[in-house]
């Protein structure tokens, strides 16, 4: 599913979030929103699929999400970063869906169990007394079992333990080509493996739209920590821009390519000094607003 933007505006009151945000994201694109909190971020997110309204122009596919006659809302699936507080049984949310799309609530449990949620266990539970990780397994398991077209995505991961979020980025990279992906995250692993564009929003404006690999390689951060035998390397350590940590370990944060270079350099340099090397990247992109 295509998506167009024209000059849209969004205003709480007298604070305008959105200020004129053009962008067309073409069907089977897989795009992140980034920027920091009050960024516009969210809202524009609840824009696209019409759960919130604004001034300019919202086309899903040439035509206006809310129009009459649009099918938009039977061709998308939104997972929103905080659950609704809905009384409903989870099993009663799942046959109301598949009721409505058309699919076999069997595909739902099937979807759930890959990212290890057993609907068995929880049908006769109602939805707003589950774990925060059980709400969003079980909306994520909807979005992903009905034949989208376009799946909005809104922070899909936050609740999600490492292992669910592995299971999560391998169901996103299965789905058919054809499928469009707008996510609003600032994780670097969700960037990592679901997007291949960034577009980041600074003030209610897109300041910068750019492949995910340019941006990962200028904005992506990581953490080089060593741990040394004795002091010898101290004033090594400190002219190559490393901070003292706990006793006899030191910490720099690096660019992607610095760290590339960073690492062959510290365990030669170092070598049966070195005791231990961690090398990690930081959970969050650097956006312009850190900058």
């Amino acid at each position: 599913m295509r998506i167009d933007l024209r000059g849209v505006r969004k205003s709480f009151g007298a604070v305008e979030v959105l200020h004129g945000i053009d962008l067309c994201v073409e069907a089977g694109d897989r795009v992140a929103l980034v920027g920091p909190n009050g960024s516009g971020k969210s809202t524009l997110i609840r824009i696209v699929p019409g759960l919130l309204s604004c001034e300019g122009e919202v086309l899903l596919d040439g035509r206006p999400p809310r129009s009459p006659g649009s099918d938009a809302a039977q061709r998308l699936a939104y997972v929103p970063q905080v659950a609704p507080a809905l009384a409903a049984p989870a099993g009663e949310l799942v046959s109301t869906l598949a009721a409505l799309r058309g699919i076999d609530p069997a595909r739902v449990a099937a979807t759930a169990a890959r990212i290890e949620l057993d609907l068995a266990s929880i049908r006769d539970r109602p939805f707003r007394l589950l774990s925060g990780g059980m709400k969003q397994k079980l909306l994520v398991s909807l979005a992903l079992s009905c034949d989208a077209e376009l799946l909005v995505l809104d922070e899909p991961t936050a609740s999600l333990d490492a292992a669910s979020r592995e299971r999560f980025f391998g169901l996103v990279a299965a789905l058919p080509a054809h499928v469009t992906v707008l996510l609003c995250s600032h994780r670097l692993e969700e960037l990592r493996h679901l997007t291949t564009r960034v577009v980041e929003l600074a003030d209610g404006r897109v300041v910068r739209d750019a492949p995910v690999e340019q941006v990962l390689e200028s904005q992506g951060r990581g953490v080089v920590e060593v741990s040394v035998r004795g002091a010898h390397h101290d004033a090594w350590l400190s002219s190559m821009g490393f901070r003292a940590g706990a006793p006899g370990w030191w910490v720099r944060t690096v660019t992607q390519s610095e760290k590339l270079g960073l690492v062959p350099e510290v365990s030669e340099h170092l070598n049966g000094e070195l005791r231990n090397l961690v090398v990690r990247d930081l959970e969050s992109i650097e956006t312009e607003a850190d900058r």
